[in-house]
């Protein structure tokens, strides 16, 4: 009876997954695929309010420990000013962004790293900026690649692949309510900070964060740049931002192939500048 319940169950969950709409419209810029249907199983409202608490967290820990940058650091006024270019060309690509109270922090930290967590909650570490040596551009590439993550939802869909993993039989008293199923994976201890995304949504990510970067006036050939940065730094012990988010030629090559894509609205925007 059990394995009769779990097939069943699978039958529901594949008929939820297989209705779910298309996220995005095909528009001028870069080509993507739609958001996974697996975020039908996570509620983004909840999604949110964990990312609010985490980052939260996170800033507390930075300042008992000194490492949270103030409001006067340059640095930290450079990335909100990059930020501020950025914000409005991503509210395209998500209709909750429009909502969302973002924020941009910087810690104090030898790590090179970054992150954007959903509901638009950005921290660089200052490893990332002093190590490499970014330029703004190279800023723009990525801030907009992890706004990227959050605009499509990949820690959600993340979220919801785990759930479709571990539901099993009970998915059938919780199928018609998908929230209660993300409060099983959210409630579970799910740290946005360790997920990691599959190659598909790194593309994506790399693709949209161009774009967002270009519209913005952000030159997006400093992804190559960046990237190339980020592969020299890998020769010694890889750079944390590497353990999710791989580097390699074939990343670069797609770069290079979308780049005509997005040169045009790059020079477009730096006419109307």
């Amino acid at each position: 009876m059990k394995n009769a319940r779990t097939s069943l169950a699978m039958v529901c969950l594949g008929a939820a997954l297989l209705g779910a709409p298309a996220a995005f419209a095909q528009r001028e810029g870069v080509d993507i695929g739609e958001n996974s249907a697996f975020t039908r199983l996570v509620s983004a409202a909840e999604m949110e309010q964990v990312a609010e608490q985490q980052y939260r967290q996170v800033l507390r820990e930075a300042q008992q420990q000194g490492a949270l940058a103030p409001a006067s650091n340059p640095q930290l006024q450079r990335l909100r000013v990059i930020a501020e270019r950025i914000i409005p060309h991503a509210l395209d690509w998500n209709p909750r962004a429009k909502d969302w109270r973002w924020e941009v922090n910087l810690i104090g930290s030898k790590q090179i790293n970054a992150w954007c967590m959903p509901g638009g909650k950005i921290a660089f570490y200052t490893g990332i900026l002093s190590q490499l040596k970014l330029t703004d551009d190279e800023i723009a590439a990525v801030m907009g690649h992890e706004i990227a993550h959050a605009l499509r939802e990949h820690a959600r869909e993340r979220a919801g692949k785990n759930a479709a993993t571990n539901i099993g039989a009970s998915i059938l008293s919780q199928i018609l309510g998908a929230g209660a199923i993300g409060q099983q994976v959210i409630g579970g201890g799910a740290q946005l900070l360790s997920l990691s995304f599959s190659r598909d949504n790194e593309l994506q990510a790399d693709l949209v964060g161009l774009e967002l970067a270009a519209r913005a006036g952000y030159d997006p050939r400093a992804g190559i740049t960046l990237w190339n940065k980020m592969s020299a730094a890998s020769k010694g012990a890889p750079p944390q931002w590497l353990s999710t988010h791989p580097a390699g030629r074939s990343r670069i090559a797609e770069i290079e192939r979308n780049l005509p894509k997005v040169m045009p609205l790059y020079e477009r925007a730096k006419r109307s500048s």
